[in-house]
């Protein structure tokens, strides 16, 4: 079993910045892709931005240039640097992580989600 615990959420102004971070931890061989996904009110859930263990990134059209993702594979953490933060912007955003369990097969796990609120 792999546990995302995410932490870095909070409420702030238009223009300003936060940083998320997801760590797993638990019973796995090792962490592939790492991403982030936000649903905000009235949403479907979106993929926000997404790193694989080799450190290739993608981004939504909404967030490039003002969102940065990156991982620390020792730590098998994830960040997400924000700048530049829109109203738009609220959501709670979820870390998503695809592991390699002991039984040699794959899973998706998710964090329980942090609320960002980007007041204008």
């Amino acid at each position: 079993q792999v546990q995302l615990v995410e932490s870095g959420g909070g409420l702030v102004q238009a223009g300003g910045s936060l940083r998320l971070s997801c760590a797993a931890s638990g019973s796995f061989i090792s962490i592939n892709a790492m991403g982030w996904y936000r649903q905000g009110p009235g949403k479907q859930r979106e993929l926000v931005a997404r790193i694989t263990s080799g450190d290739s990134t993608t981004y939504a059209d909404s967030v490039k240039g003002r969102f940065t993702i990156s991982r620390d594979n020792a730590k098998n953490t994830v960040y997400l640097q924000m700048n530049s933060l829109k109203p738009e912007d609220t959501a709670v955003y979820y870390c998503n992580a695809d592991a390699l369990r002991y039984s040699y097969t794959r899973a998706d796990y998710w964090g329980q989600g942090t609320r960002v609120t980007v007041s204008s």
